[in-house]
């Protein structure tokens, strides 16, 4: 499944909506997600799963690149 993650670059930061960062990330559920994460010094804000017309749109943005991890 592909999930959606928002983040701030700096895990001591507070949330602040203009600095909030996404990346598109391949795991099993929303915790295999966050084990993948785990090691990167980011504030994740919100992980959205995607499928159906969501992921179809979120491919069409020039900005959609799974990352590996």
């Amino acid at each position: 499944m592909i999930f959606k993650v928002l983040y701030q670059k700096l895990s001591e930061e507070a949330p602040v909506r203009e600095h909030t960062s996404s990346l598109y990330l391949e795991a099993e559920s929303i915790q295999d997600a966050r084990e993948k994460l785990s090691g990167h010094n980011i504030n994740i804000e919100h992980i959205h799963a995607l499928d159906g017309a969501h992921l179809a749109y979120e491919q069409r943005s020039e900005h959609f690149k799974l990352e590996a991890l």
